[in-house]
C-alpha cells in the first residue's frame, strides 16, 4: 500500500517484511464467502543482484588451483579434461562441448561512457539432424546453470516466453514468462523451428538489449532478461551445404546474427566414426553395472563442474591483450570481405561475439587476460559455425569432432596456419 505500490516488477526477486492476515471476499447473496491469506507489506527489498546459490568450499578452490598448476605447461590438455566432464554419456563432439562451456561461462558485460550496455552473455544455437544429441546437451547445460528454464518451441507462445497480462480479481497484473524467469541464468528452447514466426520475433529485444518492453492492458514497463539463450532446431528437410543458414533453418537473418555460435550437426554416413561410437556405447553399458556415474572423487563430476563454472564467472574479468586484439580485428575484417554467402552472420555483432568468446575461453583457462590462444580458440569456434569457413579449409563436421590425443601440439599447428592466413589477407 501507499509508497510501496509499483516498487517491484514481474520477475524480480524480493524479500517482503509484513503481517500475514486474512482477506474476506465481498459479501454477496447466494455467493460463497471466500477467505484469502494476504501479506500486508511494511517493507519490500529487491534482491535482483544475481546472487549465487552455490557454496564453494575452500578445499575445492584449492583443488582448482592445484589442477591448473599441474597443467601449467600443457594448458589445453587441462582444458580438455574439464570438457570431458560435459555430457560424458555422449562420445566425442569436442566442438559442441567447448561451445557449451564457453556459452555457460560467458564474457564480461561492458558499459560505455554513455551508459549503453553491451551484453556479456553469449547465445548458442544447435542445428542438427534427429538423433545427434541436441536435447541431451540442452538438459545437461540446464543442470550446470544455477538458474535455468527449459521450454519447447511448440509449447511456447510469445506470452509464455516474455510476459503475459492476466486479470486477477478485477485487476490486471503481469506474469513473467520463461525469459524473465531465467534472468541471470539460462533459457533452453528446444524445437526452436516449431515456434510461430510472430513468437520468434518477440525474443529479438530480449536477446540483444536484454530487456523486454511491455505495454499490455494499461501496464507499461520494462523487465530485464540478462539471460543466455540456448536453442536447438532441426534443419528444414535435407540440409543443403550450398545454401545459407537462414534458408536451411527458416530462421531470419536478424535472429541468426544474435546467436554467437551456431553449430550444424550433420548425420553423414561415416563407417569409421559409427564403429567407434557403437563400441563406446556398448562398453559404457557393461561398465555401468560395476560403478556408479556420479563418483564424488571424480575431479570433474557434475557438482564440481557447476562450482568451477560459477567460480570463474565470479572471480575473473579478463582484459584483451594487444596480440589478441589484432587477431580478432584482422579476422573480423577478413570475414567482412568474404561474406558473400553468410551476410546475415557477419555483422558488427560478430566482432562482439568474438570478444565474448575469447573472454569466456580465458575464464575457462583460469586467467585474467585474453591471450593469443584465447583469440584463436574463439575464432575456431566461430569458424565451426560458418557454413563456408574463411580460414580453416577442412573444419569438418562438428558431429565428428573428437578430442585430440595431444591438443597442445595440434593447437600449435592451427595457430601457425591461422596467423599465416590472417597476415596474407591484411
Amino acid at each position: 500500500m501507499d509508497d510501496l505500490v509499483d516498487l517491484v516488477k514481474a520477475g524480480d526477486d524480493v524479500i517482503v517484511t509484513g503481517v500475514l492476515t486474512a482477506k474476506w471476499s465481498s459479501d454477496l447473496k447466494d455467493v460463497r464467502c471466500d477467505l484469502d491469506p494476504i501479506i500486508v507489506a511494511n517493507f519490500v527489498r529487491r534482491t535482483n543482484e544475481l546472487k549465487s546459490e552455490i557454496e564453494i568450499p575452500d578445499a575445492i578452490i584449492k583443488k582448482f588451483q592445484q589442477f591448473w598448476s599441474h597443467y601449467r605447461n600443457a594448458p589445453l590438455t587441462g582444458r580438455n579434461a574439464i570438457l570431458q566432464g560435459i555430457c560424458p554419456q555422449i562420445f566425442g563432439l569436442f566442438t559442441v562441448k567447448l561451445a557449451v562451456a564457453l556459452t555457460l561461462i560467458g564474457g564480461v558485460q561492458h558499459v560505455d561512457s554513455s551508459g549503453t550496455k553491451v551484453r556479456g552473455e553469449p547465445h548458442m544455437l544447435l542445428v542438427g539432424d534427429p538423433g545427434t544429441g541436441k536435447s541431451q546437451f540442452l538438459k545437461f547445460a540446464a543442470k550446470l546453470s544455477n538458474r535455468s528454464v527449459i521450454t519447447t518451441g511448440l509449447g511456447s507462445t510469445s506470452a509464455g516466453l516474455t510476459v503475459t497480462a492476466v486479470k486477477d480479481s478485477g485487476e490486471w497484473m503481469l506474469e513473467a514468462g520463461a525469459l524473465v524467469l531465467a534472468d541471470g541464468g539460462l533459457c533452453c528452447i528446444d524445437e526452436f523451428d516449431s515456434m510461430r514466426v510472430h513468437d520468434r520475433a518477440t525474443i529479438h529485444e530480449a536477446m540483444e538489449q536484454q530487456t523486454i518492453s511491455v505495454a499490455k492492458a494499461g501496464l507499461v514497463t520494462t523487465l530485464s532478461t540478462r539471460t543466455t539463450v540456448f536453442g536447438a532446431t532441426n534443419p528444414k528437410g535435407q540440409y543443403d551445404p550450398n545454401q545459407s543458414l537462414s534458408v536451411n533453418t527458416t530462421l531470419s537473418g536478424p535472429l541468426l546474427s544474435r546467436f554467437d555460435i551456431v553449430l550444424v550437426l550433420l548425420d553423414t554416413k561415416n563407417p569409421d566414426w559409427d564403429a567407434i561410437v557403437s563400441s563406446h556405447i556398448l562398453a559404457e553399458k557393461t561398465e555401468e553395472k560395476q560403478e556408479s556415474k556420479d563418483d564424488p572423487d571424480n575431479m570433474w563430476s557434475l557438482p564440481n563442474l557447476r562450482r568451477y563454472i560459477h567460480y570463474v564467472k565470479q572471480h575473473f574479468r579478463p582484459v584483451l591483450t594487444k596480440d589478441s586484439e589484432e587477431i580478432i580485428s584482422s579476422y573480423y575484417q577478413l570475414q567482412r570481405r568474404s561474406a558473400a554467402n553468410n551476410a546475415a552472420r557477419t555483422t558488427v555483432r560478430m566482432l562482439e561475439s568474438l570478444i565474448r568468446l575469447a573472454q569466456a575461453h580465458a575464464r575457462l583457462m583460469f586467467r585474467n587476460e585474453v591471450t593469443k590462444l584465447d583469440a584463436i580458440s574463439a575464432i575456431l569456434c566461430v569458424e565451426s559455425s560458418m557454413t563456408n569457413s574463411a580460414i580453416v579449409d577442412n573444419i569438418g563436421n562438428a558431429l565428428h569432432s573428437n578430442f585430440a590425443d595431444n591438443p597442445d601440439q595440434e593447437y600449435a599447428k592451427q595457430e601457425k596456419l591461422i596467423l599465416e592466413k590472417l597476415r596474407t589477407s591484411i
